[in-house]
């Protein structure tokens, strides 16, 4: 059993890659939303899958995490094809929600780090609260911009700086999933480089 959910996580692992590559290729909001969001699904359920094999007490915070995630993807979906001047102050109140959310259970993981590491947790919540108002914010250079930053620092804990002293997180897929990110974001602006004038291409004003 242990086997056959572990093969199972995998590949939910690589349905996720799959879905995290494409979105960043995605100027349309709308659409944006749409894609990460499935693959924020597929993310918890590879989590789930993971504590079937292992224990569903070593996956919790990861679960919810990532259900977190994926319900606020979907929720900006629907913000964002409705389209409307109550959708968008509906999404700014959803937004401050989902901030004071990620805020809490951001400062929680924060104080129960090793002291030896605390500052990479500090630098996650940062990064995190980043990539949730930079996905929010219009044009395609903010979110990819924030996705940057908080996928180096989720790389990070998965290396010595954060496993030597006991906050044990490596996980390959987790590695690739993140690396994916970076490698989509890249892809993107080579993709687009030959259109620096393109309006969806330019900063736009917030909430304009």
């Amino acid at each position: 059993m242990f086997n056959t959910w572990f093969l199972v996580a995998q590949a939910l692992g690589l349905i996720t890659i799959g879905f995290e590559f494409a979105s960043y290729q995605i100027k349309d909001k709308t659409k944006y939303f749409l894609v990460t969001g499935i693959g924020s699904f597929f993310w918890m359920t590879m989590f789930i899958a993971i504590g079937l094999a292992t224990g569903m007490s070593t996956q919790l915070s990861l679960i919810v995490a990532a259900t977190y995630s994926t319900i606020r993807n979907l929720v900006f979906f629907g913000i964002f094809r409705k389209n409307t001047p109550q959708s968008k102050e509906a999404g700014l109140i959803f937004l401050l929600f989902m901030i004071g959310v990620a805020l809490i259970a951001g400062t929680i993981t924060v104080l129960n780090a090793p002291i030896e590491v605390r500052w990479l947790h500090v630098l996650g919540l940062i990064t995190a609260l980043g990539f949730v108002v930079g996905q929010y914010l219009p044009g395609v250079h903010y979110v990819r911009i924030a996705v940057l930053f908080y996928a180096v620092v989720v790389l990070l804990t998965q290396t010595p700086l954060n496993i030597l002293y006991g906050d044990f997180r490596w996980n390959i897929m987790g590695i690739l999933i993140e690396s994916a990110k970076i490698l989509s974001v890249a892809v993107f602006y080579f993709r687009f480089a030959s259109e620096p004038k393109k309006p969806q291409l330019s900063f736009a004003k917030p909430f304009a």
